[in-house]
């Protein structure tokens, strides 16, 4: 493994879950609900949180929850594992904003997405980053997701991006494996799979870990699964991979994956309720219905 890779497993881990922001059942931030989620899902296998991700519904928390939410997963779960503050937003001062007081709480990294809705150039996604990057001494992780940006990150714009210091890693959501594979090859960027479905795939491309929403209820698996493609094991990786795809199918192609992971979660009995913000909508009866049949498939309930 190349410094760069282990400088990378360093600063965000292995197995990391996008974790998501409980609410108490009149939408008000429940900061005790993310210290006892936080504590779970480090004991479930996870190595790494992401904090207000998509996932986390950062669009719709604001500043101050978004710290005060970092702050109690830090004090819950900091010595145990690495806890990467989501920082990305479409405006570049905003997130050097949220940068550096992320680096004041004692945020171990920050996640920057593709500047969304805009849809800059590739010239202005570079220095968006680069920016963000410049703002603290923190790791940073890009996203690139144009699924929800709106725009890849071409993989000319990723290698210049790789000779920054402190940019180490990419979230991977672009469902590209083969300019993926360029990028990995000309650049010592490590890649973590942010696309469940494709977890095995990118591993087995090279990817060093994953930044997962699946990981909420399948992290165990996924840590195997990440050990067994680095001994080379690949069958038995591609036996888990196997055995989490009802899973991946419960929270990921049905509704939104928050709406999804937060029902699980309740169904678990680890979250309290299964609110969510608007525009986001609770899950539906029928959605809790077939996603608890899958989560039984295989013992995950």
């Amino acid at each position: 493994m190349s410094e760069s890779h282990t400088a990378a497993i360093t600063a965000f881990g292995t197995v990391s879950t996008a974790m998501a922001t409980p609410f108490r059942a009149d939408g008000a931030l429940d900061l005790d609900g993310a210290a006892k989620l936080a504590s779970y899902l480090v004991d479930l296998g996870n190595n790494s949180l992401v904090v207000s991700g998509t996932t986390g519904e950062s669009p719709t928390t604001s500043d101050e929850e978004q710290d005060a939410l970092l702050k109690v997963v830090l004090e819950a779960v900091g010595d145990r594992a690495r806890v990467i503050a989501g920082v990305g937003t479409n405006d570049t001062a905003h997130s050097v904003q949220l940068a550096r007081v992320a680096a004041e709480t004692g945020a171990h990294g920050v996640l920057v997405v593709t500047p969304y809705y805009s849809k800059p150039p590739q010239s202005g996604i570079q220095a968006h980053i680069e920016t963000v990057a410049d703002a603290t001494d923190l790791p940073v992780m890009i996203y690139d997701i144009p699924g929800r940006s709106g725009v890849p990150i071409s993989t000319e714009t990723l290698v210049r991006l790789a000779e920054h210091p402190r940019i180490l890693a990419v979230k991977d959501a672009k469902g590209d494996l083969y300019e993926t594979s360029w990028v990995m090859a000309r650049s010592d960027l490590a890649y973590y799979s942010g696309e469940d479905a494709l977890n095995y795939a990118l591993l087995t491309h090279g990817a060093v870990g994953v930044v997962s929403v699946v990981g909420h209820v399948a992290a165990k698996a996924y840590a195997e699964m990440i050990g067994a493609v680095r001994a080379g094991n690949l069958l038995r990786a591609r036996e888990l991979h196997y055995e989490v795809l009802p899973v991946v199918r419960a929270i990921m192609t049905r509704t939104q994956g928050a709406i999804a992971v937060k029902a699980a979660l309740e169904a678990q009995g680890v979250l309290t309720n299964r609110m969510v913000r608007l525009p986001l909508l609770p899950a539906t009866d029928e959605e809790i219905r077939v996603l608890t049949e899958d989560l039984r498939q295989n013992g995950y309930l």
